[in-house]
C-alpha cells in the first residue's frame, strides 16, 4: 500500500518539471533569481570564472607578501657548558647537536631546557 503524498507531488513526475508558483517573499524571490542565474550561458560562466581566478590570485599574492618569514632567533653566541650537553644527552637521550641547540635556545640553562623539553606541546 503506497503512502499518501502531498498534493504538490504527482505520480510519474520527474525532477526536471519546474513549479509554476511564484515565490511569496522577497527572500524567496532572491533565491529563485540566484538559482536561475546558475543556468546562464557558458560564456558568462567563463567570464565569472576568470574574474574569480584573478581575485583568488590577487588575494593569495597579498597574503604571501604580508606573511613574514618565520625564523628562530639566533642564539649562536650563547656559551654552552659541555657538562650540560652531556647531561641532556645522557638523561633525555638526545644527540649532542640537538642538546646543544636546545641549550642555546634556553640561554645555556640546563634546568630551563629540561623543563621546556618535558613540557607537553599544545
Amino acid at each position: 500500500m503506497a503512502e499518501p503524498q502531498p498534493p504538490t507531488i504527482h505520480e510519474g513526475a520527474t525532477d526536471d518539471i519546474e513549479t509554476t508558483t511564484k515565490p511569496a517573499s522577497a527572500e524567496d524571490r532572491k533565491a529563485a533569481a540566484a538559482l536561475s542565474n546558475l543556468d546562464s550561458s557558458s560564456a558568462a560562466e567563463n567570464d565569472t570564472a576568470q574574474v574569480d581566478k584573478a581575485a583568488a590570485t590577487n588575494a593569495l599574492n597579498s597574503v604571501s607578501e604580508k606573511k613574514a618569514p618565520v625564523e628562530a632567533p639566533a642564539k649562536s653566541k650563547v656559551k654552552v657548558d659541555a657538562a650540560d650537553v652531556a647531561l641532556l644527552v645522557d638523561q633525555l637521550e638526545l644527540t649532542k647537536a640537538r642538546a646543544t641547540e636546545l641549550l642555546k635556545q634556553h640561554d645555556g640553562d640546563a634546568v630551563k631546557t629540561i623543563k621546556a623539553f618535558l613540557q607537553p606541546a599544545f
